[in-house]
C-alpha cells in the first residue's frame, strides 16, 4: 500500500510526488476565441508556443533528478485533450494529512481531475465545495497558515471553503487569502516561493501595500525578485529537502542568493517548461514530506 499522504511545509524533504508529462495537444494563445482571463493573464505574464517533446525531455531531467535525491515519483496516465496537463500542481494540493481536489476555473482542465482516483496517491481526494481555488496559489509557509492567493483562478469564495474543509477535517491553520495589486496574475507561487524556515523568493510589485506588510511581519527573511525575473518564471522552485532546492537554468542571481543563505540550489533546463508561465514547483504535485 502507498504511504499516505502528508504535507507540512513547502519546505520539507519531498519523498513522494505525482507528475505528468505534457500531452501533445495545445491549445491557441491568440486569436478571436481567446479567453478574457488569459487575455488578463498574458499582460502580466510571457506566454509563447511550446513543444510538448521538448517538455517530456526536460521533465524527465526532473524525474531523473529527483529519483537521485531519494523521491518517489508517481507518473499521472495522460488527459486527453488537456493543454496544460503537466501542472498537476493546479489540480489539488496537500495539507498536512488531506489531499483537496482543486475547483478548477477552466473547464476544458476537468479531465485532468480524473487521476486523482489513482489509489497509488495514497489518499482519496478531498472536495472543496464553492468558488473556484487551484493548487499554484495555496502555500504553507509554516504549520499554522495556508496562504492563498486570489489570482486569476482562484476566488475569494474559494479561500473561505478551504477555511471551512480544514476545520471540517480537524486541521488547525489559519488561511490567510493574499492580495495582488493588479488583475491578470496566473497564480501565486509565480510571485512568492517559501524556500526555507521564515524564507521566501518575493516579487514584492505583484502584491498590494498591505499584503507586503503581512510578509514583512511573518518573514524573516525576504529575498526580492525583479520585474524580470517573475515574468520568466524563476520564482518558481521547488524545495526537494529543508535545504536544497531546484531552480531553473538562468535563474543564476536567484541560485546565488539562496546559496548565499546556506542553502543549496540544484538546476535543470526547463526553458520550454517555461514558455507558459509555469516551471518545477507547477509541474510537481507533492504528496508526502518529513
Amino acid at each position: 500500500m502507498p504511504e499516505p499522504v502528508h504535507v507540512a511545509t513547502e519546505y520539507g524533504a519531498l519523498r513522494r510526488v505525482a507528475m505528468r508529462h505534457a500531452g501533445d495537444f495545445t491549445r491557441p494563445l491568440t486569436g478571436s476565441g481567446r479567453h478574457p482571463v488569459l487575455a488578463r493573464q498574458q499582460a502580466t505574464s510571457s506566454w509563447a508556443p511550446y513543444d510538448p517533446v521538448t517538455v517530456r525531455a526536460q521533465q524527465d531531467q526532473l524525474i531523473a533528478l529527483l529519483h537521485e535525491h531519494g523521491t518517489n515519483v508517481i507518473l499521472l496516465p495522460p488527459a486527453p485533450g488537456c493543454s496544460t496537463q503537466h501542472y498537476p500542481r493546479d489540480i489539488a494540493f496537500a495539507v498536512d494529512h488531506v489531499l483537496f481536489r482543486a475547483r478548477l476555473n477552466s473547464a476544458h482542465r476537468l479531465p485532468e481531475t480524473d487521476a486523482l482516483a489513482d489509489p497509488a496517491l495514497g489518499a482519496h481526494p478531498v472536495d472543496v465545495t464553492s468558488g473556484t481555488i487551484e493548487g499554484g496559489d495555496v502555500l504553507l509557509p509554516d504549520t499554522g497558515h495556508v496562504l492563498v492567493g486570489l489570482s486569476e483562478e482562484t476566488s475569494p469564495e474559494g479561500a473561505a471553503a478551504l477555511q471551512d474543509a480544514l476545520a471540517q477535517h480537524g486541521i488547525d491553520r489559519e488561511v490567510v487569502p493574499v492580495h495582488f495589486a493588479t488583475e491578470g496574475i496566473v497564480h501565486l507561487d509565480d510571485h512568492l516561493a517559501v524556500v526555507a524556515p521564515g524564507t521566501a523568493l518575493i516579487h514584492r510589485d505583484a502584491f498590494t501595500a498591505d499584503q507586503n506588510r503581512w510578509f514583512t511581519a511573518h518573514f524573516d527573511d525576504l529575498i526580492p525578485v525583479t520585474d524580470a525575473e517573475a515574468r520568466a518564471v524563476q520564482v518558481n522552485v521547488l524545495a526537494i529537502a529543508p535545504t536544497t532546492l531546484v531552480t531553473a537554468a538562468g535563474s543564476e542571481r536567484i541560485a546565488a542568493a539562496l546559496t548565499a543563505r546556506g542553502l543549496e540550489a540544484l538546476t535543470v533546463d526547463y526553458s520550454e517548461v517555461t514558455r507558459i508561465p509555469g516551471s518545477l514547483r507547477c509541474t510537481t504535485l507533492p504528496l508526502l514530506r518529513t
